[in-house]
């Protein structure tokens, strides 16, 4: 069974759930090489340990970084993302001090913004069809 299939169990619940995250540079600066990139991916893999979730994927660009995250229901998406971007722009301005003559003014690495899309699963046509034809008691 693949890594976006396995179904994970809590306490009293089972999940497969998953969020596809974008998280893009302050002012689109294209900063990152690749030793930011790997670092990063480290950083992320950390906090999301922390907070019991498992980071499926990750990838990135000069300007933005993807993540595919298998989140358990107890987490916030919300909840996630602010020590993700928050941790990785401290350590990361941290350990090299080439990002910080980009943003010597804002003192931020991340954009305030960001995307999340739920992924992973049936598409909505499927499960909409599969909710219709339950057998409801008359």
């Amino acid at each position: 069974m693949g890594e976006m299939q396995k179904i994970r169990t809590g306490r009293h619940c089972m999940f497969a759930m998953h969020v596809h995250l974008v998280f893009v540079t302050k002012f689109r600066h294209r900063v990152f090489t690749d030793a930011h990139l790997r670092r990063m991916e480290e950083i992320m893999r950390s906090v999301c340990t922390d907070f019991e979730c498992k980071l499926v994927e990750f990838n990135g660009e000069d300007n933005h970084v993807h993540l595919l995250v298998n989140f358990p229901p107890k987490v916030a998406v919300t909840k996630l993302v602010n020590p993700l971007k928050g941790v990785s722009s401290h350590r990361l301005r941290q350990e090299f001090p080439d990002l910080v003559r980009h943003y010597w003014r804002a003192n931020k690495l991340w954009s305030g913004s960001y995307f999340a899309g739920t992924v992973g699963g049936a598409p909505l046509s499927v499960v909409r069809q599969y909710i219709e034809q339950q057998n409801r008691p008359g």
